[in-house]
């Protein structure tokens, strides 16, 4: 496949962002904390054979915590890290095998507050004209690597409310075999919306979260409403330095 260059909705999308009062996809957000960690996750378009696509990748079944979750490619900015971008970069070459090389970055989100994790979290919008192959980083981490038609997430036949514990938290949709929800289905469907892809869809269909997917040890047990911090939680051998981003 030769290189592609970036869409129209993509060009709408960049400069959406770059607009003061439309850069959040939270419609409430909160002042982050004066020690809250910066972080960033890459949402990475690209051509494909059923036509755009992004990538998401799968937690692990095996994780105690958020065993089979949908994420973006992301994690904590290092302070060897040039910025945002180059964070998102270097997570997705090492979780999703994505070449940075090859990625042109178009635009850098207001950074979104997850209070429950304390991280300040940069979505970074890119364009991968040139798909090459991935693979999945570390398989005790990461299940899946996939990248997901547009027109699955656009579908208003997959799209829905999740529901969570008598809640309702935020967008959700069903793609790929994918049950997405959290923080990154927000991010989607606000980036749907703002691109001008997202079709008419009905909000009173709601569908509960897998009951894989919300098994929390008792210490990282959500400490406030879904519908105000999107499920998000950290984990690594630590416990302290990766974002997942759910």
């Amino acid at each position: 496949m030769s290189p592609q260059a970036p869409p129209s909705w993509l060009d709408r999308l960049a400069e959406a962002v770059a607009r003061p009062g439309q850069s959040s996809a939270f419609d409430n957000p909160l002042a982050p904390a004066p020690d809250a960690r910066h972080s960033a996750v890459l949402v990475l378009f690209a051509p494909g054979e059923r036509g755009p696509d992004v990538l998401l990748t799968q937690r692990a079944a095996t994780l105690r915590a958020h065993a089979g979750q949908v994420a973006f490619p992301g994690g904590r900015v290092d302070p060897t890290d040039a910025g945002p971008a180059a964070a998102a970069l270097r997570e997705a070459h090492e979780e999703a095998g994505v070449d940075p090389a090859g990625v042109l970055v178009r635009a850098e989100c207001s950074e979104l507050y997850l209070n429950v994790t304390n991280f300040r979290v940069t979505p970074v919008i890119a364009w991968w004209p040139e798909p090459g192959p991935l693979r999945p980083g570390d398989p005790g981490e990461v299940e899946r690597v996939v990248r997901v038609p547009l027109a699955e997430l656009t579908d208003p036949a997959n799209r829905f409310v999740v529901g969570y514990r008598g809640r309702q938290a935020g967008p959700g949709f069903e793609a790929s075999g994918l049950f997405i929800w959290g923080f990154t289905a927000a991010v989607l469907s606000w980036a749907l919306q703002l691109a001008g892809l997202e079709r008419p869809w009905n909000p009173t269909r709601i569908l509960e979260v897998p009951e894989q997917q919300v098994r929390l040890p008792s210490r990282q047990e959500l400490r406030r409403d879904l519908s105000e911090q999107q499920g998000l939680s950290s984990q690594d051998a630590a416990g302290q330095d990766e974002v997942d981003v759910p």
